[in-house]
C-alpha cells in the first residue's frame, strides 16, 4: 500500500532525497519545483519503506491504509500527476540527485562568519546550509524576542502540522558555531555596516513583510485591515496584539481568493471549542467565542479559472468548513470546466462545481466564494459598512454588506537601509543571492525572489544563495573581520541590554508548551515583556560552556 502526500506541503524536499526509489515529484533538479503547489508520490513505484514519513518535516504524509476521510482525495491527486502506464512501473533511479553542501576553504584570518538578519524559514535554512561546514559561525539576528518568522506568526493555528518544521529550526539552533540575536533589530540597533565589519557576509532573509495596498476609497476607515494583519492577530504577534478586531457582525468580506484569505476564512467559520486545542492567541479565541460572524464572503476580480489559492488548500477548506456558490458563479465554473485543459485547473473546477447553493439556507457559519468582482469603494462614513463592486468586466454594479472587511491581495517586501531596492518589484536587485552592486551582502527568500513559492521552497533558494557565498569567500572577495568575536556580543549588549539569545528562546519556548498544558501544544506570550521576562528566567550555561565559548573568542 503506497505512502500518500496530504495537504499543501511545505516543499522542503527532504522526502524526495530520502526516498530510495525517486518516486516523488517534482524534485528540486526539477524544472516545476519552484511553481508546484505540492509534491506527488508515484503509487506505482512507491515500495512501502517509510522513509519520506520519517524525512518530511510537516507531518504531511501517511500510508494509504491510515488516511482520515476528509484526505481521501489526496490520492486520487498524487497519482493523477503521473501518467498512465499501463501497469509497467516507471523508471527509477537509486536516489535522487542530492545538491552537495559548499566546500568552505580554510583561510588564515579565521573561519568564515555570516551575519544572517531574519530568522524565519529562508534565514534557517540557510544558517543549516553554511553549518554542514566545520568551524564556520553563523549569527542570526531578529527584531522580536521568538524566531522563525511567519512559521509562527503566520500559519494559521489549525495547521499544527505545518509548524512542526521549527522542530528542524531548533536542531540547526543546537549545531556549534549558531547563535541568535533575538529582539535585536537591524537598522536600528545595529547599521548594515557595522555588520559587515564583524562579519565576512551578511545575509538578508527578511521577507517581504508588508501587504499590498488596494487603493480605493474608504480603505483606512474602522472595520477595514488586511488577512495578513488578522492572521497575525489570531497568532499573537506581539506587535497585533491590540489589533482592533470587531467581529459583531454577521458577514465578513475578503477581497482576494489565495491561501491567507482561506485561512482567515476557515478560522473565522470554526468551532472555536476546536481552535482551543491549538496554539491560537486567548485573545482571538475570546474574539471567536463571542463572534456574530455567520458569513464570510471570499471575493475575486477574476473567474474560477484564474482562483488564486492551491488545490491541497481547497481541498482542504471543502472538507472542513460549509463553501458555498451562488447560482451565477456556479455558472462561471461550468463555464470555465467547458474550456478548461490544465489537470490542475480542471481538478479545482470539479471541486468547485460540486459546492452547495449560497440560496439555501445557512446551518452554521459559512464560507461564500464570490467571483468577478472587482473593488471600487468601501461604503460607510465613520466604518465599514460594506463593499461596492463592479462585475468586472462590465458596468454593473453589486454592494455586499459587511462589518469587517479585508484584503488578501499579496505581500510586498520593504526597502534595507544601505542596500539597492527595486521598487517595481519590491525585491533588491540581486545575481543569484548576490546583492548588485553592495560587496559582502546577499539575499535568500522573498526579498530575493518576491512572495512565492512555500515554506520549503526556500530551502533551494537559500541553498543557491549560500552556494554563492561560500564561492565568493573562496575566491577571496570577501573581506576578513576588522573585529576579533567577542566584540560583537559587546556591541550587541551594549545597544540592545535585553537581547535574547538560544537559552532565552528555549526558556521562552519551554514556558509556552508549559502553559499550554495538556490540551494544547503551547499558550503562546503575545507581549514583548511576557516574553523577555520569560527568557530572563533561563539558567546560565554550565562553566565548561563558558569557558569553551571565551576560548573560540
Amino acid at each position: 500500500m503506497p505512502h500518500v502526500i496530504t495537504q499543501s506541503c511545505c516543499s522542503d524536499g527532504s522526502c524526495v532525497f530520502a526516498c530510495p526509489v525517486n518516486c516523488i515529484h517534482p524534485s528540486p533538479d526539477e524544472p516545476g519545483f519552484a511553481t508546484a503547489e505540492m509534491l506527488y508520490i508515484d503509487p506505482a513505484a512507491c515500495v512501502d519503506c517509510g522513509a519520506c514519513v520519517s524525512a518530511c518535516p510537516v507531518g504531511a504524509i501517511v500510508p494509504e491504509s491510515q488516511l482520515e476521510p476528509r484526505q481521501l482525495p489526496f490520492v486520487e491527486l498524487n497519482a493523477s500527476f503521473y501518467p498512465k502506464r499501463e501497469g509497467k512501473l516507471p523508471p527509477t533511479s537509486k536516489l535522487a540527485p542530492v545538491i552537495e553542501a559548499p566546500h568552505v576553504d580554510a583561510r588564515a584570518g579565521g573561519p568564515l562568519t555570516v551575519a544572517i538578519v531574519g530568522s524565519g524559514p529562508a534565514a534557517m535554512y540557510a544558517a543549516d546550509e553554511l553549518l554542514t561546514q566545520r568551524g564556520v559561525r553563523v549569527n542570526v539576528f531578529e527584531r522580536l524576542p521568538t524566531p522563525y518568522g511567519l512559521v509562527r506568526a503566520g500559519v494559521a493555528p489549525d495547521h499544527q502540522s505545518t509548524k512542526r518544521v521549527t522542530k528542524l529550526f531548533d536542531k540547526v539552533t543546537r549545531v556549534p558555531g549558531f547563535t541568535f540575536y533575538l529582539n535585536v533589530e537591524v537598522g536600528s540597533d545595529l547599521t548594515h555596516d557595522e555588520l559587515l565589519a564583524h562579519h565576512h557576509a551578511v545575509l538578508y532573509a527578511v521577507g517581504a513583510p508588508n501587504d499590498r495596498r488596494l487603493d480605493i476609497d474608504g480603505m483606512g476607515l474602522p472595520g477595514t485591515g488586511t488577512a495578513t494583519e488578522i492572521v497575525a492577530w489570531i497568532n499573537g504577534h506581539p506587535e497585533y496584539t491590540n489589533l482592533p478586531v470587531d467581529l459583531g457582525y454577521e458577514r465578513v468580506v475578503i477581497v482576494g481568493n489565495g491561501n491567507v484569505a482561506f485561512d482567515v476564512g476557515r478560522i473565522l467559520t470554526a468551532d472555536p471549542d476546536a481552535l482551543a486545542r491549538t496554539d491560537i492567541s486567548d485573545h482571538a479565541l475570546a474574539a471567536l467565542r463571542d463572534s456574530k460572524v455567520t458569513e464570510v464572503v471570499i471575493a475575486a476580480r477574476r473567474g474560477p479559472a484564474d482562483s488564486a489559492f492551491t488545490l491541497p488548500e481547497l481541498i482542504g477548506l471543502t472538507s472542513t468548513c460549509d463553501v458555498v456558490l451562488d447560482a451565477a458563479d456556479h455558472e462561471l465554473v461550468q463555464r470555465d470546466l467547458a474550456k478548461a485543459s490544465d489537470p490542475l485547473t480542471r481538478n479545482k473546477l470539479e471541486i468547485l462545481s460540486k459546492l452547495g447553493d449560497a440560496s439555501v439556507p445557512a446551518m452554521r457559519a459559512r464560507i461564500r466564494l464570490a467571483y468577478q468582482l472587482t473593488p471600487n469603494r468601501i461604503v460607510g462614513e465613520k466604518r465599514a459598512e460594506g463593499v461596492e463592486f463592479t462585475v468586472t468586466g462590465t458596468d454593473g454594479v453589486r454592494q455586499l454588506s459587511a462589518g469587517l472587511v479585508l484584503t488578501s491581495i499579496g505581500y510586498r517586501g520593504k526597502p534595507i537601509r544601505g542596500l539597492p531596492f527595486d521598487e517595481v518589484a519590491a525585491v533588491v536587485p540581486n545575481d543569484g543571492g548576490r546583492v548588485v552592486e553592495a560587496p559582502g551582502a546577499y539575499v535568500a527568500g522573498w526579498i530575493k525572489r518576491g512572495p512565492t513559492g512555500f515554506i520549503g521552497t526556500n530551502k533551494s533558494c537559500a541553498a543557491q544563495t549560500v552556494h554563492s557565498l561560500v564561492a565568493d569567500y573562496n575566491g577571496g572577495l570577501l573581506s576578513d573581520p576588522a573585529h576579533k568575536p567577542a566584540a560583537l556580543d559587546k556591541l550587541v549588549r551594549g545597544r540592545q541590554p535585553a537581547m535574547v539569545d538560544v537559552a532565552g528562546w528555549k526558556a521562552i519556548d519551554a514556558a509556552e508548551i508549559a502553559r499550554g498544558g495538556d490540551d494544547r501544544p503551547r499558550d503562546k506570550f503575545t507581549t514583548t515583556a511576557e516574553m523577555l521576562a520569560a527568557a530572563a528566567a533561563a539558567p546560565p550555561p554550565p562553566m565548561i560552556k563558558r569557558l569553551l565559548a571565551g576560548l573560540r573568542r
